[in-house]
């Protein structure tokens, strides 16, 4: 069920010639718990589970915004909100960012979330100018766990910061309800910039599990 490896591109290889991943809500559910999540190939739309060793990840009871971005929450034009517009913020992520920073998040895995937000365990945090979304993120909720998936901000000078800002929400949010770790997958400047550290998968595991057994509320 499960590929490992270092980049999504390798992994995808080792997991060609098996069936392709299933998106039903107990499907995923069971691979998160397991450490892992779904990609989809931006080329033939195909989706698999993947892992990664070692694993990025966001400490919400320490975490802290740098001095910048804790001026910006302050003084910034945003409005917070969860769950008002999950789909856009989907939709939005799943916009290409460039030829060399394509979209993994096809139809399928755009249409298994929605279900995990209909039943509760899929949550978007939302920054808004006015009556304009301006940046978001979303991810899944389970016990202690937050697993997040992606985020985004408007190419526009009036968005600038969004998905930062609504992240410092979120961990706020996270911190005051008791989560314990934030799952950020794949590491990159940008999360390492952010406050994400590394961690081998044998570690993480042990910590998702703890955190998941936790009976801590989103909301």
């Amino acid at each position: 069920m499960l590929a490992h490896g270092r980049t999504a591109r390798d992994d995808a290889l080792v997991t060609r010639e098996r069936p392709e991943a299933d998106l039903s809500p107990q499907l995923l559910l069971s691979a998160y718990a397991q450490g892992a999540f779904p990609m989809a190939d931006p080329n033939t739309g195909r989706v698999d589970y993947f892992t990664c060793d070692p694993r990025a990840i966001f400490e919400p009871q320490t975490w802290q915004p740098s001095e910048r971005l804790a001026r910006t929450v302050r003084n910034g034009p945003f409005e917070i909100r969860v769950d008002s517009a999950f789909d856009a913020v989907v939709a939005a992520c799943a916009t290409d960012r460039s030829d060399e920073n394509r979209s993994w998040i096809g139809e399928r895995i755009r249409t298994a979330f929605h279900e995990l937000h209909e039943l509760g365990l899929a949550h978007s945090v939302e920054a808004w100018v006015g009556d304009r979304l301006a940046g978001g993120l979303y991810g899944v909720a389970i016990g202690g766990a937050f697993f997040g998936e992606s985020k985004f901000t408007v190419r526009e000078p009036w968005a600038r910061d969004a998905s930062k800002v609504a992240f410092a929400s979120l961990m706020k949010r996270l911190r005051r309800s008791g989560f314990t770790i934030v799952d950020s997958q794949y590491a990159n400047p940008h999360v390492l910039a952010l406050g994400a550290v590394d961690i081998p998968f044998d570690q993480y595991l042990e910590r998702l599990h703890a955190a998941m057994a936790l009976e801590v509320d989103f909301k």
